[in-house]
């Protein structure tokens, strides 16, 4: 699951700190889903866990966006309602304008949902 977390017509990305092959890379916030928790709920906890925020899922984005042979990766344009983001596991943390949101090395699998929030708009 992945968050584009957007405030102020500015989307947030997130370099990642591991593994070694992505580190260094950016990433919309996420993770993945536990056992017995839904979508929603799991990408909620997720970012709390990365980024000391609470959110609130607002639209998704895309349908199921592959990222290897048996993953998806499904993202929501979520806003904050409490909180400062953290990099509590990433190396930093960015806000892009939709001017800039092509300044950072994006990972391969969140470049096309990057592609998809740009036609949409960051509002």
């Amino acid at each position: 699951m992945g968050a584009a977390i957007v405030c102020g017509g500015r989307l947030l990305s997130a370099q990642r700190a591991e593994p070694p092959e992505w580190a260094g890379g950016w990433e919309l916030p996420g993770g993945k889903v536990d056992p017995g928790e839904s979508d929603e709920d799991a990408l909620v906890r997720e970012i709390y866990e990365e980024l000391a925020v609470k959110v609130r899922l607002k639209e998704r984005i895309g349908g199921d966006w592959p990222l290897a042979e048996r993953t998806v990766f499904r993202v929501w344009i979520v806003e904050i309602v409490e909180g400062e983001p953290q990099p509590l596991e990433h190396l930093a943390l960015r806000w892009l304008s939709e001017d800039e949101l092509y300044d950072v090395d994006w990972l391969p699998g969140d470049r096309p949902v990057v592609d998809a929030l740009a036609r949409h708009g960051l509002t």
